[in-house]
């Protein structure tokens, strides 16, 4: 009985932890794939949680959402930001400058430039990541 209450705590402290317990709450044996993209995305991140992870790896988090919902997960990994090393990947350069407070661009493989995503966005050292994020390059 133990493991169970333990099993459910964590469940419940996962799904809470990506926002999504109060909608899947009422019913939790529903399959993943009858959640919407926005709540199957906030899945991955509970099951993520669920291990409590030092750094969390998110490859195109928004890629497949809607503008509501891609925003619900930019303000979602913020707030886990708090407590967790978030790397993303993306080719959203208006994702990257929201979403993050480091940058790294690279370029065929090859890291050009690194550092506050301020500084990057506004003011690159690298001609490159300067042609790239005003669409000069890319």
């Amino acid at each position: 009985m133990a493991k169970t209450r333990n099993l459910d705590e964590m469940v419940r402290h996962s799904l809470e932890g990506a926002n999504l317990w109060d909608e899947v709450k009422g019913n939790l044996k529903r399959p993943a794939l009858e959640l919407n993209a926005g709540q199957q995305q906030r899945l991955c991140i509970a099951r993520v949680l669920a291990v409590e992870p030092e750094v969390i790896l998110m490859d195109e988090p928004a890629s497949a959402l809607d503008p509501e919902a891609t925003l619900a997960l930019e303000n979602l990994m913020r707030r886990l930001a708090e407590n967790y090393t978030i790397v993303i990947v993306t080719h959203s350069m208006l994702q990257a400058a929201r979403a993050s407070d480091w940058t790294g661009f690279f370029w065929l493989g090859k890291l050009i430039e690194y550092g506050p995503t301020e500084r990057i966005f506004t003011n690159p050292a690298e001609k490159l990541t300067e042609d790239y994020i005003t669409g000069r390059a890319g």
